[in-house]
């Protein structure tokens, strides 16, 4: 989840890594438990005296396979190759399932940060983070972060580190 060892500069040390919010997971959990349902019920109704049977449930078994797949794994391994390092020198943001994207702002292009929190997101305790650097791509918002007050500090605190010059000493 956090960045291997030898992705770090000297000096460098991993501070928080972490997944998006849990709550991503709910409605693939839920489209599970629906999917699922759907299958033990039509193999139930489907009549095992009918002559087509085995073709009905091979039907029913190829559908749900293609409906878990979308609906369930797919959505369950961006979650899992989705991660976020913050570090004492960058924040680092890593996504992808088969294609690999990631991203490092330096602290010191960070100009500011700021929070979302839905009444929702406020009760599960997550949250938009916002970003803004001094790069090409500006504004940045990172929905789902969890523990959002605690990576808004620690990420402001090591910003503002970074602009006094200071290392992070813990």
């Amino acid at each position: 989840m956090a960045l291997p060892e030898e992705y770090l500069a000297d000096g460098e040390r991993i501070i928080l890594s972490f997944h998006p919010h849990w709550k991503r997971l709910v409605l693939p959990f839920l489209a599970l438990i629906v999917v699922v349902a759907v299958v033990v019920t039509a193999f139930i109704l489907i009549p095992g005296d009918y002559e087509y049977a085995v073709f009905a449930r091979g039907t029913v078994a190829v559908v749900a396979f293609v409906a878990l797949v979308l609906w369930t794994l797919i959505p369950y391994l961006r979650w899992v190759t989705t991660s976020y390092t913050l570090t004492s020198h960058r924040f680092a943001i890593s996504t992808g399932v088969l294609n690999k994207s990631e991203d490092d702002i330096p602290l010191a292009k960070v100009s500011s940060v700021s929070s979302d929190q839905r009444l929702m997101e406020r009760i599960l305790g997550c949250g938009t983070l916002r970003v803004e650097s001094a790069s090409e791509k500006g504004d940045i918002e990172y929905r789902d972060i969890p523990h959002i007050q605690r990576v808004r500090h620690e990420l402001f605190r090591l910003v503002d580190d970074a602009a006094d010059g200071t290392i992070d000493g813990d």
